[in-house]
Parts: C-alpha cells; structure tokens; sequence
C-alpha cells in the first residue's frame, strides 16, 4: 500500500492549482492522495471568475470521514478560505502524529483573494505552531510575519519571525524575490540553506500548491524533511521547462515531469 498524503485545500477546475494539482503530484511522488476541498472556484487559464468558501462544519465533516477510515502519513493546507475553516483544520490536525506542510495561500496568481484577512491569526496562534513546514512566497512571508520581503535580508528576517511562532522549519520561496536565479531560503532546526534554481521565463500558476505538495508526498514516503525540501525543488524546477499551456492564460507545470 502507498504512504497516504491528504490535502485540504481548494479546487481548481483547471488542473493547474488546488486540490486537483495537489493529487496529480501526490500520485508522481509516490503517495496515495486524498482530499478535502475547502472552497470551490469558477476559474479558468485565465482568471478566478468567483470563489465561494465551503461551511466551515462541511469541511470538518469530510476531514473526521477520512481521518477515521484512511489516516494520511502527512498532510499539507494550502487555500482555507475563512478563518473559520482554519479553526476546523487546527481542531483536526493539531497533536496528531504526522508531518503538517502549511502553504498560506492568500492570493491566486490571477488576483482573487482565496484567505480571508481574519484567517492570520489562527494560521499564527495555532497552525504554525503545530506544522513541520510553512512554505509561504514573499508577499505571503510579508503578511504573516509583519516584514518587508523585497531582497535576501528581508526573507531572512521574515524567515527568523515565522521561526518564532514555533513552526518545525520555513521555506520562503524565491520566484518573487530579485535576483538572476529563484532562490528558495529553508531555515530549520539546523540552520538556514539555500536552494537555487535558475529562472525559468513564462508565467506559471500553481507553484507554490504543487512545491507543497512534493514535499508533503515526500515526507508520507518517509524522507527526511531537508531532503524533501530539496528533491521538490528540483522537481519543480523540471516541471516548469516541460511547461504546458492547456488554456488561453497562464502556463502550468508538467506534473508527470520526473522525479528523483
């Protein structure tokens, strides 16, 4: 049987983001993926037409009928919607014995907000402190942290205060950050390192949701969190040349890309 990995997250009718890129890159890791979607999007290549956010007891509903009958060995988060919805996730997921990846996304790539502002604080108070890894980009690293990303100093600084709320380790992802190549900083237990890939031209959606999602598989798998970390990036980084364009919008990643 595959090491099981969950996401609870929201759906993209697309492919390219959310809980259906989420399952598509579990299964390429090697995990058995299940689901739990936290709000639906009428979303296509080109836009997020509207986004509804599911009742806060539905999700805790899907989340109790898979935690009874197929426990995952790691789980990630990645759009919950409403502050309500992360309440549901913390009640699930906190103390229970497995590896919790959170990917705060706030903001789609198209621009619709996809977390509502009041949501911070429970991520802060009771998600991060219960997570082995929060794998935010710049803009998402400034708002939870309260500091500006805009250059390497500043990812080091918001890196050491989402430290402080007691998350397992920090990856701030680099593809927003200036510089020739993206550089992913992952600050943990043993210190900061830094993974480099060069930059690939074209504008992409679901990177972030797909970068998660490799590490969480990884860690269902068994593998040590640096050594996620880092085959994930170098997946993504494949991923991305093999670019696809299904639509009349954004490019995405090629999830059958290889892995290692």
């Amino acid at each position: 049987m595959l090491p099981v990995a969950l996401t609870i997250a929201g759906s993209d009718p697309s492919g390219g983001a959310g809980v259906q890129a989420d399952l598509k890159t579990f299964q390429r890791h090697g995990a058995y993926g299940t689901g739990v979607v936290t709000l639906l999007t009428v979303q296509d290549t080109t836009a997020v037409h509207r986004v509804d956010a599911i009742d806060a007891e539905l999700v805790a509903e899907q989340l109790d009928a898979l935690l009874a009958d197929v426990p995952p060995a790691a789980a990630k988060c990645g759009a919950l919607g409403s502050a309500a919805i992360a309440a549901v996730v913390a009640e699930r997921l906190v103390g229970r014995q497995l590896p919790l990846v959170v990917d705060p996304v706030r903001i789609a790539t198209h621009g619709s907000t996809l977390l509502a502002r009041a949501a911070r604080e429970v991520l802060l108070e009771r998600l991060l402190p219960a997570a082995a890894l929060v794998t935010p980009n710049a803009q998402e690293a400034a708002w939870l942290s309260g500091e500006p990303v805009e250059d390497q100093a500043g990812v080091e600084r918001a890196a050491r205060r989402l430290l402080d709320t007691g998350v397992g380790a920090v990856m701030i992802t680099g593809g927003h950050v200036p510089g020739p190549d993206a550089v992913d900083l992952l600050w943990t237990a043993e210190g900061p390192q830094r993974l480099s890939a060069p930059r690939v031209a074209g504008r992409f959606h679901g990177l972030g949701c797909a970068l998660s999602a490799a590490i969480t598989a990884r860690l269902a798998c068994g593998e040590s969190l640096p050594a996620a970390c880092a085959a994930a990036k170098r997946w993504l980084h494949a991923a991305m040349l093999r670019g696809l364009r299904p639509g009349a919008g954004l490019q995405v990643i090629d999830h059958t890309a290889p892995v290692d």
